[in-house]
């Protein structure tokens, strides 16, 4: 039985419990919504105050809030902050001593408990569903919940799990939460989970406060120290691809006085929490860090992020950018980008054996890919990721700043817009540049496109013009890619202007791009890893028996351990350590973690004995 709540009631109850004096945007609308006892998936930036949406109603209604939540340090936060405000909260996971268990359960069969925060794995582990069957439950929440799906970047087969609430629960409101999903992603969630006609609620993704730069990959060092130097005492976050990263830049900043430390999985938990702790008590300013580090992070004045690899994937980069300025005020963020961070990017996807999954994340990285390499205003770019339309340029990005010559691209823009109205929005990329470009395909014969009235309107322009103009028109909003309907690309409410009423679309010019291109042509060449030379002959054999080891007792293809190509440049090069193992052609940090000892044993071993070893 759900109680009405005045939203005098629910202000006050704010006040006192979070010492707020208002709502963030769409915040009571999420609560009141959650107090009427029905479903909802609610997607709200980093910084945005998602927690208070189910965190309040929990205080104010009679019955337990059960809190799905992913990591164990993530729920230490938010049970501790809301104990900190008076409210009885509780976690259950592997960290409770067996006293510290006991006294959690007791607070839940005597009904002193408001908020409780599990694991999915918890969740479905020692009759943990039969016992909540138990108790009072007045509403879940799942939390991260794009991790619910196969279209998102960071895919749990165990939240895929989760409809088993609605199936043992299904008159109790289920509230899906979020900070970072595209359309795919929000549709997926209210499916996979189950939900009953849930509402769904979209808070702006604009974080005006946030510049946005992207630096070439090359020389960081010396791009990224005036940066770091402008923030003498003020927090920051560092994002590295490798744990071998974070240390070798946390090293290098205390060398040149700045107090740094590194975070990664690879360190013992009493570490990690030293070092997070010194982060949210402003003891260590700078913390150099994997993505292993900042979820559920609540630390308001972190006025700079820098990435130092590209990461793979829009969802991702705007998720940790979003932990700076969260106060508000301005904060910095910088990308650098490279060639190779693409390639380790799509090295990394190797191992996935989802042929679909792994095309979705492919073509993930090429959206990032886009981003750092476009021209036109990143903020709307982003924005346009979450389909959210910003017609105005934000004037706070390294492309507003210091934005590149446009061409007049309307009738180009025209041609493009028309031709996927007139195929029903059924064509992909390729397919509608052959359109324009009259070439009768089967992509274009098979569905008749070469019947409409715009079948070879563009035929005076290159297909790389093309590809480079249906690239800025998903930039700005004119079109959106739908990964779910074959990577088919659809109108927006942004198109209608253009169509129909003539209005301008600048774009930049294929010439202006080409001689960017040409510009980097010799930086891409670099970066790729080379072959160092011919290999030895009877250690690159050697490590073909090995690998084929390997690859048996794990069930997979030799390949999919490393290919010819790397195990040549493994015997040509002979590393020696870690370091110069992750050199070799083919091989990323991933491949390095679950490969390096065993392989550089044996090059070792050889080393030692080329006559006998096997």
């Amino acid at each position: 039985m759900q109680t009405s709540h005045s939203e005098s009631d629910l202000l006050r109850a704010l006040r006192q419990h979070f010492g707020y004096d208002s709502f963030r945007p769409l915040q009571l609308e999420i609560i009141e919504h959650a107090l009427s006892g029905r479903d909802a998936v609610v997607l709200m930036p980093t910084g945005g105050g998602k927690s208070i949406c189910y965190q309040l109603p929990a205080v104010v209604r009679t019955g337990l809030t059960v809190v799905i939540s992913p990591l164990i340090a993530l729920m230490k936060d938010q049970v501790d902050a809301l104990r900190a405000n008076g409210i009885a909260a509780s976690c259950l996971n592997s960290s409770l001593t067996l006293d510290e268990f006991d006294a959690v359960t007791q607070g839940l069969f005597n009904g002193e408990t408001d908020l409780l925060y599990l694991s999915p794995e918890r969740l479905f582990s020692g009759g943990c569903l039969s016992y909540l069957a138990t108790l009072d439950i007045g509403m879940f929440a799942v939390d991260e919940a794009h991790c619910v799906s196969s279209w998102g970047h960071h895919f749990r087969p165990e939240y895929q799990r989760l409809r088993a609430i609605k199936e043992h629960f299904p008159e109790t409101p289920v509230m899906a939460l979020t900070a970072t999903a595209d359309k795919a992603v929000r549709a997926d969630i209210g499916e996979s989970l189950g939900l009953v006609d849930p509402a769904l609620f979209v808070a702006s993704f604009d974080r005006p406060n946030l510049s946005m730069t992207v630096l070439p990959g090359r020389k960081k060092w010396e791009q990224f120290l005036p940066l770091v130097r402008r923030y003498p005492g003020h927090s920051g976050i560092i994002y590295c691809q490798s744990r071998n990263g974070t240390e070798h830049l946390a090293e290098k900043l205390q060398a040149h006085g700045f107090d740094a430390q590194a975070y990664h999985a690879g360190l013992d938990t009493e570490t990690r929490n030293r070092v997070q702790s010194a982060f949210i008590q402003g003891e260590c300013p700078i913390v150099c860090a994997t993505i292993a580090f900042g979820m559920g992070i609540d630390k308001a004045d972190v006025r700079f992020v820098v990435h130092w690899n590209m990461p793979g994937n829009l969802e991702s980069y705007y998720q940790e950018i979003g932990r700076a300025g969260r106060d508000g005020l301005p904060a910095e963020t910088v990308l650098f980008y490279s060639y190779r961070d693409v390639q380790t990017q799509l090295g990394f996807l190797e191992d996935i054996v989802d042929d679909g999954y792994r095309e979705i994340q492919q073509a993930k990285i090429k959206r990032i890919q886009d981003f750092a390499e476009a021209q036109v205003c990143r903020r709307k770019i982003l924005l346009g990721y979450f389909s959210e339309i910003q017609d105005e340029t934000c004037g706070n990005c390294d492309v507003c700043r210091n934005p590149p010559s446009y061409m007049d691209g309307t009738t180009v823009a025209q041609m493009a817009l028309s031709a996927v109205i007139r195929t029903k929005e059924r064509c992909s990329i390729t397919t509608l540049i052959d359109l324009l470009k009259g070439s009768r395909t089967p992509g274009v014969t098979e569905q008749g496109f070469d019947k409409i009235k715009t079948f070879g309107v563009g035929r005076q322009h290159t297909n790389f013009a093309w590809q480079l103009f249906i690239q800025q028109l998903i930039q700005l909003g004119l079109l959106e890619l739908d990964y779910k309907d074959n990577h088919t690309l659809k109108l927006t409410p942004l198109s209608r202007p253009v169509l129909f009423d003539g209005k301008r679309v600048d774009l930049v010019s294929p010439d202006t791009v080409r001689l960017r291109q040409e510009e980097q042509r010799k930086v891409k060449v670099s970066a790729q890893r080379t072959i160092a030379g011919p290999p030895n002959e009877p250690l690159y054999e050697c490590l073909r028996t090995l690998r084929t080891k390997i690859a048996a007792e794990i069930g997979k293809p030799a390949y999919v351990v490393f290919s010819n190509a790397s195990l040549e440049d493994m015997a040509a090069r002979q590393p020696t350590n870690r370091e110069e193992f992750l050199t070799v052609h083919g091989v990323g940090e991933h491949k390095a973690l679950l490969y390096a000892d065993v392989f550089l044993k044996a090059i070792a071993d050889f080393s030692k004995n080329p006559a006998t070893t096997e």
